[in-house]
């Protein structure tokens, strides 16, 4: 097992090295301005010398030239190299993110990307340069003990307190900028919700109700913002104030140097110039720190996300399957505490049988559907296809040979052609053949575009029964081994639900494998076997008349024959 972050972080090890050398040049170059002044002052006034004016601007505007040229390669190299740390890690965050969501359904599903995207950010921009700079303060207080001593110290203690107030800066505000950001993830947690659920919303008016609680983690967020601003407003004020004083203070014993004959006048003004630009690394840190504790929280929690998520070698793929689902014993439960949702269920289909699992409200058969297409892990036993455990097989390789209709339709922005052939460019003839077959092909060519319509983000401008046939096209796209239908019927009409039979009809000759859950006895009459689930444990399964023998209340010869499940019965059996 391979640790991609720290495998990234090693591999930025190379550019910061790189990024530290033109640092150094750049620090070096810094010297222009104070030496040029130095001798300006102390050489050309003195000399009245044109030509060494002269030839001092030309070296001065080289040097400056250079400075600029590595000033601009320093900052294309930051950019660079946060694009590199992105592009490495950004789809392995998208991956995690939305494992993340299968697990649990809930909670920030691109908190991780953000997250991303505050690194980059501080990678590429300002913030990075007086961390960039910061190693190279001892240079400048050097070149100031050369011009005189007492001038160095001077200089000396002001970089000491300003590094205190720094790291004061970091004591006063880490905590409440960490909690201020945690507090604002819920607030956005919150805000994604209710941009979800906008039509509940809206028609049951929940939005004071859902404002109200969105607003409580945002103002508590703002009031530890402003917790946070205000010490560190107090910190930077003072920090100026000790900045202004020490390069006035400098000015002023320079100044008396001068009049002492200890100090020339050109050691004065560089004395004051590069106090400044020593000084100026740890001025910028203190007035960048938001930015830096945002960036390393991100940091962190991005580095405990892929961590925890550590990536395996790329896997073999295996052959296409013939469709043998066999379910050994398996128990899930949501959550670490609880009754387990589904407890001990065992069935076998052979390849080309049509299933149909029926049974009450939450008994557990949209989580057995997502445990038979691999989408969750049984804590105990396992769903096999053609004997390979669903739950490890690598999902890029294992996608190929499912087909799944979830219970609530999710459709992309995009165009019906794209949808279809699961967001890629696709056989133009395996996506007319899944549109026949689905019964949606001429209900397409009635759209504005066709194959070509954008349906807008999660199918916005199709009828939900538009989108449920285009799904089970979807799912039927390429042939798959197995196909998992959750209540493919619940938004049909009867030309959808004829056509969804037909649908069971082909997969079957074809020998294609097909669960579907289902309720209405016209879905449940056209299938070969029925497994009724109840309080998440098998009550009944085998073939489907078999099953419904033992199930149906005796009826007046004069009444029709019942084909829904007496849930009742079963449980008083």
């Amino acid at each position: 097992m391979q640790n991609e972050f720290r495998t990234t972080i090693e591999g930025l090890r190379g550019a910061f090295i790189a990024i530290a050398v033109f640092s150094a040049f750049i620090n070096l170059l810094m010297l222009t301005a104070p030496l040029y002044m130095l001798q300006v002052f102390d050489r050309v006034l003195s000399s009245q010398s044109i030509d060494t004016l002269v030839v001092l601007s030309l070296i001065a505007a080289v040097a400056l030239f250079a400075l600029a040229c590595l000033e601009g390669v320093r900052s294309f190299g930051l950019n660079k190299m946060s694009a590199w740390f992105d592009d490495r890690l950004a789809g392995l965050v998208l991956r995690e993110s939305v494992e993340e969501r299968l697990k649990s359904k809930s909670g920030p599903t691109t908190q991780g990307l953000r997250d991303l995207a505050n690194v980059r950010a501080f990678l590429s921009g300002p913030s990075m340069f007086p961390i960039m700079d910061a190693p190279w303060i001892p240079l400048f207080l050097g070149v100031i003990f050369l011009l005189h001593p007492v001038l160095g110290w001077v200089a000396l203690g002001g970089a000491v307190v300003l590094m205190a107030l720094a790291v004061a800066n970091e004591l006063a505000t880490r905590n409440a900028l960490q909690r201020s950001n945690a507090m604002q993830i819920k607030a956005m947690e919150h805000a994604e919700s209710a941009v979800r659920n906008a039509d509940v919303i809206h028609a049951m008016g929940m939005f004071k109700q859902m404002s109200r609680r969105w607003s409580q983690h945002q103002q508590l967020a703002q009031a530890l913002q402003s917790q946070a601003n205000a010490r560190s407003g107090v910190i930077t004020a003072t920090s100026k104030f000790c900045r202004l004083g020490l390069q006035t203070a400098m000015l002023g014993i320079g100044a008396w140097l001068v009049i002492s004959n200890q100090l020339s006048p050109g050691g004065m003004v560089a004395g004051t110039i590069l106090l400044g630009r020593a000084l100026a690394p740890v001025d910028q840190a203190i007035g960048s720190w938001k930015g830096l504790v945002t960036a390393r929280g991100a940091y962190q929690r991005l580095r405990e996300r892929i961590e925890m998520s550590a990536q395996q070698r790329e896997p073999m793929a295996l052959p296409k399957p013939r469709g043998i689902v066999t379910v050994e014993g398996i128990t899930y439960r949501h959550g670490d505490s609880g009754e387990p949702t589904l407890k001990d269920v065992s069935f076998e289909l052979q390849a080309g049988q049509v299933l149909a699992i029926t049974g009450p409200s939450a008994a557990g058969k949209t989580t057995l559907a997502r445990l038979l297409i691999g989408n969750l892990k049984p804590r105990l036993g396992h769903v096999r296809l053609d004997g390979v455990d669903v739950a490890t097989w690598d999902s890029n390789d294992r996608g190929q040979h499912l087909g799944y209709l979830p219970q609530d339709i999710e459709l992309f922005a995009g165009t019906v052609r794209e949808n279809i052939a699961r967001l890629g460019e696709g056989d133009p003839d395996a996506i007319l053949e899944a549109a026949k077959l689905a019964g949606v092909h001429e209900m397409i060519l009635r759209l504005p575009d066709a194959y070509e319509t954008e349906i807008g983000e999660g199918g916005a401008a199709l009828s939900a029964g538009q989108r449920q046939r285009i799904g089970l096209a979807r799912a039927i796209y390429g042939g798959p081994s197995l196909v998992v239908l959750d209540e493919p019927n619940s938004n049909l009409d009867q030309m959808g639900l004829d056509a969804l039979i037909n649908a069971f009809a082909t997969l079957k000759a074809q020998g294609t494998t097909v669960i579907v859950i289902a309720h209405q006895p016209n879905v449940i009459r056209h299938v070969d076997a029925l497994l009724i689930l109840i309080d998440g444990q098998v009550q009944l399964s085998g073939p489907k008349d078999a099953v419904l023998a033992k199930i149906t209340r005796p009826v007046p010869t004069s009444a029709p024959t019942p084909i829904v499940p007496n849930i009742k019965a079963v449980e008083n059996a």
